[in-house]
């Protein structure tokens, strides 16, 4: 059997071969912002806030 390129194949080539990466590394980089030490004081505030009564 003959593999026919297609443009559903080629398509899905491309997510793959594109798109799977680049949202693997904005994941990442949103995850090393989340733990970065120096923004721990701005999610700590963030994380207080329900608790306060004002």
């Amino acid at each position: 059997m003959k593999a026919i390129l297609t443009l559903d194949n080629l398509a899905s080539g491309l997510v793959t071969t594109i798109w799977t990466p680049v949202f693997v590394a904005i994941f990442l980089a949103i995850i090393a912002y989340a733990f970065w030490p120096r923004n721990k004081a701005g999610f700590d505030e963030a994380a207080s806030l329900p608790l306060r009564e004002e």
